[in-house]
């Protein structure tokens, strides 16, 4: 579930070009939960970033400890 319009103005460094370029980064609350039961409870928001050039997909847990 996206839940923003994706940023293509961030310029961040790309692990696969090995150079700065622009990403298309957004904001995604996912489901970590196997059990059907209460999903709605474990949603956790996760950055998404996919570079422009080469469209890899890098993700990181943004509340993580």
């Amino acid at each position: 579930m996206t839940t923003t319009t994706p940023n293509t103005d961030v310029r961040e460094f790309c692990d696969v070009c090995d150079k700065k370029t622009a990403h298309a980064v957004q904001i995604e609350l996912r489901v970590e939960s196997t059990k059907t039961e209460n999903q709605e409870f474990s949603r956790e928001p996760y950055r998404v970033s996919t570079c422009a050039d080469c469209e890899s997909t890098s993700t990181m847990r943004m509340n993580h400890v």
